[in-house]
């Protein structure tokens, strides 16, 4: 994950799954799979395309500094075989 957010998302207030990924540092499978499990919270657009809050991914980002744990791998794997 980077240490410091990229500065073009500095002042975004949404984030699409794939700005959302970007952010983290991590893949679109892996957004769609955390979202999926209830790891990472997101809402849904009348579309029902995922969207991100600023606030919603620098609190995901929080909570695994604080517990110092990533959903397990283990936890992945069983959802793509679901």
């Amino acid at each position: 994950m980077p240490s410091t957010p990229n500065p073009s998302h500095e002042h975004q207030l949404v984030f699409t799954s794939s700005q959302a990924a970007r952010y983290l540092g991590v893949s679109l499978a892996t957004i769609r799979r955390w979202t999926d499990a209830g790891y990472l919270p997101a809402y849904r657009t009348p579309g029902g395309q995922r969207r991100f809050s600023r606030e919603q991914l620098d609190g995901f980002i929080d909570s695994l500094h604080r517990t110092g744990e990533r959903p397990k791998l283990a936890d992945r794997r069983s959802l793509r075989s679901s």
